[in-house]
């Protein structure tokens, strides 16, 4: 079903190709014929399958298996168009985009057709909310194995359902992502974007995921008004989906009073303030006006894991390169659209750290982690340090590998950080202002793994690698 959903998404940029440029029709048709082939012959087999027989093992494997089989599909315009010239580079740049890394091999995207552009920025909107949250949505019968699919696909520590049935609250939170994408479409389009721009602009803006449709990134326009309006839909987009649904329904002290979204305005607005100091210190962008509309840019694309540019960020040193690997590290909130460790988690682990320092001076004392008031379980801690040691174990695995393939030290530090965060450029020559298509094929495909288990939470997909998970 999930095939047959998305070739109905292929089409839209099959509209596009018909509309606008044929250059793209053919592999977009081909593509699309083979993903509705695919979702008929599984549809086919597995008729008589008991859909309601869905346990954690199996919502596991679903989620998994959703987003490789359909990045391996989803790459079949870029590569049967000619557009990538290998399957290593397609499926690369596929999976950075359902992800919504935004991480990209194309070193010029201006000189690809429309409906191509289309379905790339097509690619990261839906990975966004999820592409498994959409087909709970739209396919209530999934029953029980329906939570089982939303807790294994939705970035967050604790799931809040402020709706009793799962498929309300996928469908609502689907309404609310198609809302202020509409918006920011109408935004981008009064400055001096076009629809088109605008549109996958919106798309790449909305899900934190940072294809964009001009080589120079958002630098392109260089527009102030365009740089602010993005700026504030990039930490809308790291900010938690169900408190935006209780803003719009009038429920405003839900998003004010909750904590995680306090650490993370009063964190980010922090750093864009560090970060335009620096900048004017150094010298290195002395006008305050310039400094600030650049570095909070930067600091939002960056903790938002969206990974717009409108600027070299290697060129600002050392230091802002530490504050870039911060922000990819913490990241957005639970519940958003973001990667990363998320603030919630970098909130508990900071809460506990200052507890253990009160035990060393009160070793008989009970000190829990509050949060919103309400004392969490043992359990959630221990499960979000257990998911920070992990993720960081990962990515240093991830950086021993690329440098066993040969890829320099900076490179793999910033390759590893992005990939794992979902944010999209590196350091070094995967900076803004260069891409991954340089880096070898295993390094590629190393990176390609990281998106997907820091896109679905670690455990989703790591799990499958335990031999115990095979096991009646």
């Amino acid at each position: 079903m999930m095939f047959i959903l998305e070739t109905m998404f292929m089409l839209l940029a099959v509209a596009v190709a018909l509309f606008d440029d044929e250059r793209g029709l053919t592999p977009l048709l081909l593509s699309s014929g083979i993903m509705l082939g695919c979702g008929l012959l599984f549809s086919i087999i597995g008729f008589k399958a008991n859909e309601f027989n869905v346990g954690r093992r199996e919502g596991m494997l679903i989620v998994t298996f959703t987003w490789i089989s359909v990045s391996l599909l989803g790459m079949f315009p870029f590569y049967l168009g000619g557009y990538v010239s290998s399957i290593t580079d397609a499926f690369f740049e596929t999976m950075s985009g359902f992800t919504t890394t935004g991480s990209s091999i194309l070193t010029n995207v201006e000189v690809l057709p429309n409906s191509i552009l289309f379905w790339r920025s097509l690619t990261q909107w839906q990975g966004g909310i999820g592409m498994i949250v959409f087909t709970v949505a739209l396919l209530p019968a999934l029953g029980g194995g329906a939570i089982v699919m939303f807790n294994a696909e939705t970035p967050g520590i604790i799931h809040e359902r402020f709706l009793p049935r799962i498929a309300q609250v996928a469908k609502r939170l689907w309404y609310i992502y198609v809302f202020l994408t509409l918006i920011l479409t109408l935004l981008l389009w009064a400055g001096p974007m076009t629809l088109f721009d605008a549109v996958n602009q919106a798309m790449t803006t909305m899900s934190t995921g940072g294809y964009s449709t001009k080589n120079a990134s958002i630098a392109y326009w260089n527009s102030a008004y365009i740089d602010y309006v993005i700026t504030i839909f990039m930490c809308i987009g790291a900010t938690n989906m169900s408190l935006i649904y209780f803003l719009i329904n009038g429920k405003f002290s839900k998003l004010f009073k909750d904590e995680e979204t306090t650490w993370f305005y009063v964190f980010t607005i922090g750093t864009m303030l560090l970060v335009t100091g620096y900048l004017m210190m150094r010298n290195i962008i002395p006008d305050f006006g310039q400094a600030f509309r650049l570095a909070s840019f930067q600091v939002a694309s960056l903790i938002s894991t969206t990974g717009f540019a409108t600027a070299n960020y290697i060129s600002w040193g050392p230091f802002f390169w530490n504050i870039a690997i911060i922000l990819m590290l913490i990241c957005g909130c639970a519940g958003s659209t973001c990667g990363g460790l998320k603030m919630g988690r970098f909130m508990i682990l900071t809460k506990n750290l200052f507890n253990e320092f009160k035990k060393r001076t009160h070793p008989h004392a009970v000190v829990p982690v509050c949060v919103n008031g309400h004392v969490l379980a043992g359990e959630v801690v221990y499960r979000v340090l257990s998911f920070a040691f992990i993720y960081l174990a990962l990515v240093v695995t991830g950086c021993l590998v690329l440098m066993l393939d040969g890829v320099g030290f900076e490179e793999s530090i910033g390759s590893a950080f992005t990939a794992m965060g979902n944010v999209g450029p590196g350091l070094g020559s995967v900076g803004p202002a260069g891409n991954f298509s340089a880096l070898p094929d295993l390094s590629k495909w190393v990176l390609s793994f990281l998106m997907m288990v820091g896109r679905l939470e670690i455990f989703t997909v790591v799990t499958l690698l335990i031999p115990g998970f095979w096991k009646q």
